[in-house]
């Protein structure tokens, strides 16, 4: 079976191109989502120079000592902050127990949006919109914001992109993300030789679906990411030239039934003479309100079908999945993904 993550140019919806441009696009990303669930985005108007502050920025503070890095940890219940190697296991979010026992070795920063971001809707729970922690890099927060608001206008772009798809009022993912709990995971995938035994279990990122409506990645065009396809077999997805990766998490794929795919993803950089070849990543995460109850679009149920999954809100289903990859409590709810996942090793 041929694995391809299809190219969809969205620059008619960033544009405001003509209704016949944009219904194109809108039945390319149908069929992309309902395949593979995982997109190269190109014409998304986003400047070079942000991408390149994005990068320096990321190298500037994963460069620091980790003794300093540490400094700006946070508890696993508060989604912002450092991470260090090998505190992770994303598996759990699934409930399924990493292969190699082993937590997931890249490191982290996560930024997001907070109570200040919504003034708007005072009073929204903690930590949910908890406060960023800003490392003491220049020209860092500059930077990181930029990038932020760059990656948050694409996936507003992208829901109203998906909107179109799904035949459902242009507004409509609107309603669901007025204050959305929208997180930048920034990640670097280096440890110097001799850190961990090197082997072939060795995991960057343990296999994983995200979490909310849509996501939007950044990343370098190094090897690593691996997309499980139709076939069962895990797939080598490098970014092309230019693209943003994107893909659909857990939100839209209970919103559609399944009808469109909340694609299980891992990230396994090579290992070269006793090194693991550096890899970075941003994901810009797109969930959706706290309090948005998610439920099974009509639209997306044949006759007599059922929906799979029972409602529950974005900030519960989000709870959960966190408590897995960042507390280490197995998520008991994600049967579904972890089927998959545990299929896909067989």
């Amino acid at each position: 079976m041929t694995f391809a993550v299809p190219v969809v140019d969205i620059s008619a919806y960033v544009q405001d191109g003509p209704a016949g441009q944009r219904a194109a696009v809108a039945r390319a990303m149908d069929d992309a989502c309902r395949t593979v669930g995982f997109v190269q985005v190109v014409g998304h108007g986003v400047p070079d120079a942000v991408a390149a502050g994005l990068a320096g920025a990321m190298d500037a503070f994963f460069g620091l000592p980790l003794e300093a890095k540490n400094a700006w940890r946070t508890p696993p219940e508060v989604n912002r902050g450092y991470s260090p190697p090998k505190s992770e296991s994303l598996s759990l979010s699934l409930g399924v127990e990493a292969a190699s026992r082993m937590n997931d070795f890249f490191e982290a920063f996560n930024v997001g949006a907070s109570q200040e971001t919504y003034p708007h809707a005072p009073g929204l729970p903690q930590p949910d919109y908890a406060a960023n922690t800003w490392p003491d890099v220049a020209g860092f927060r500059p930077a990181v914001d930029a990038w932020f608001t760059e990656a948050a206008r694409v996936a507003r772009t992208l829901t109203r992109v998906f909107a179109d798809a799904l035949g459902l009022a242009p507004d409509f993912f609107d309603r669901l993300t007025g204050h959305s709990l929208d997180v930048l995971r920034m990640n670097n995938y280096a440890l110097p030789e001799g850190t961990v035994r090197l082997d072939g279990d060795l995991t960057g990122m343990g296999e994983h679906t995200d979490y909310g409506i849509v996501t939007v990645l950044w990343a370098d065009r190094v090897a690593g990411l691996q997309v499980l396809g139709g076939d069962g077999g895990w797939h080598d997805v490098v970014p092309a030239e230019g693209a943003l990766l994107v893909n659909l998490g857990d939100v839209t794929a209970r919103l559609t039934n399944e009808r469109w795919l909340s694609t299980l993803h891992r990230v396994k950089p090579p290992v070269v003479d006793g090194t693991i070849s550096r890899r970075r990543s941003a994901a810009f995460f797109h969930d959706g309100d706290v309090d948005a109850l998610i439920t099974t679009l009509p639209s997306c149920l044949e006759p007599g079908e059922q929906p799979r999954y029972s409602p529950v809100t974005v900030g519960e289903h989000v709870a959960a999945k966190l408590r897995g990859s960042r507390a280490g409590v197995v998520n008991t709810a994600a049967d579904r993904e972890a089927a998959r996942v545990l299929a896909a090793r067989s």
